[in-house]
């Protein structure tokens, strides 16, 4: 007795393997993506990208920072022309920053990791008390920014990473 092949199980095998292989081209064209993502600290030198107008504060004047809890995640911005949420900033050493929230009902925690550029662990304030730290450590520090809103009902709390540059005072 002969088999026949049925022309519609081929047909069912080959869309099967065109998925296959469609997915795993998106899974290698992710990972290339994810391994092109540079941050600043990775640099041999980040320092070179500070500039008068994305440094912020002095020995003389503060740093403000505020902290958002935004739509999507959670952002710090320096308080400094055009600035934009979450991108890396610089600070002289010696310079006092003030982490804030202008948010209602917004708390906030900052993490350097192991690094420790202002000699303290997390930075923790909210909407009702900010938090002033002094840049005390040279270096590319990349951080967790997490932000949360008090009586929110969904996705109350989120975080996002960011990077600072302390620089030697002159």
């Amino acid at each position: 007795m002969l088999m026949k092949t049925k022309p519609v199980s081929a047909i069912q095998h080959l869309a099967a393997l065109a998925v296959v292989m469609l997915l795993s081209s998106l899974t290698v064209a992710q990972e290339q993506q994810r391994g092109s993502e540079k941050y600043l600290c990775s640099e041999p030198n980040p320092q070179a990208i500070c500039t008068a107008e994305n440094t912020c504060g002095s020995a003389s004047a503060p740093c403000a920072v505020e902290i958002k809890r935004t739509a999507s995640s959670a952002s710090a911005t320096p308080m400094i022309p055009k600035a934009k949420g979450n991108q890396p900033f610089c600070v002289k050493a010696g310079t006092t920053v003030i982490w804030k929230s202008g948010s209602k009902n917004t708390g906030f925690v900052l993490d350097f990791g192991p690094d420790l550029p202002f000699g303290s662990e997390a930075i923790i304030g909210g909407s009702d008390r900010s938090s002033s730290t002094v840049a005390n450590k040279k270096g590319c520090y990349k951080y967790s920014v997490g932000a949360c809103v008090s009586g929110a009902i969904y996705g109350m709390c989120d975080s996002a990473e960011a990077e600072l540059v302390i620089t030697a005072p002159q």
